[in-house]
């Protein structure tokens, strides 16, 4: 097992941010300053800080219906709020699976699993995630139609192919629900940006079958084995 998706699986931090601890040569293994790329077998000892870790891991899964205002890390630089103080007390090392914006709300995974966190993830696996989007006034048959096939967010980056459906409309605001594919940085109010409208309340309400049934803002449950199983299996 290479040396950041153990440390990831141990809760410690995303892989990414596990290879930045393996750069900064705090991460040993049987004595010797681990190198990115190393593996790990069950026979190493490896240490973080000095610290042993065990290679036994106890994996966590929670769900957490995040309410705007706080900050899918695990801790922020500039002091606010973030998702991991909604965790219960006794919570292990868990991380946020991807991203919501402070802005944004809704459902949200956190584990030490770092392969179901990369499994639902990686963009190649394709795993649907819907959201309800408000945007203010009316949207057209041209424009819902120009976000279904992919608009352009940023110089030289378009969107995928999506579906966007109106459940809700006046001639004050839309309701609509977005599935997508991909989870580009506020990719959602970039792609009504680019057709000319403005998101003022957008929320995650479901990862593939997975929903917010039963849990209010700000809360959070575990997973059921059933549910854990589910998005092993997606």
């Amino acid at each position: 097992m290479r040396i950041n998706k153990f440390l990831a699986e141990q809760g410690i931090a995303s892989r990414r941010g596990s290879d930045q601890l393996v750069s900064e040569g705090r991460v040993t293994i049987n004595g010797v300053v681990a190198k990115a790329g190393d593996s790990v077998e069950d026979s190493d000892e490896v240490k973080l800080d000095g610290k042993i870790l065990s290679h036994k891991i106890r994996y966590e899964y929670y769900l957490l219906n995040k309410p705007k205002g706080c900050v899918c890390t695990v801790s922020d630089e500039k002091g606010r709020k973030t998702v991991m103080d909604f965790l219960p007390a006794g919570a292990g090392r868990v991380y946020p699976v991807g991203r919501l914006d402070y802005d944004t709300e809704g459902l949200l995974l956190l584990t030490n699993d770092g392969d179901l966190a990369y499994r639902l993830t990686a963009p190649q696996n394709e795993i649907p995630k819907t959201y309800l989007v408000r945007i203010e006034g009316t949207i057209a048959p041209h424009e819902l139609n120009r976000l279904r096939t992919g608009v352009e967010i940023e110089r030289g980056v378009v969107t995928k192919k999506c579906k966007v459906n109106v459940i809700e409309t006046d001639k004050k605001f839309t309701k609509l629900h977005v599935v997508l594919t991909e989870g580009k940085n506020r990719e959602i109010r970039k792609m009504f940006e680019a057709v000319g409208k403005k998101v003022d309340f957008l929320k995650r309400i479901r990862i593939g079958d997975l929903t917010l049934t039963g849990l209010d803002r700000g809360a959070v449950r575990r997973l059921t084995r059933e549910e854990i199983f589910y998005l092993q299996n997606l």
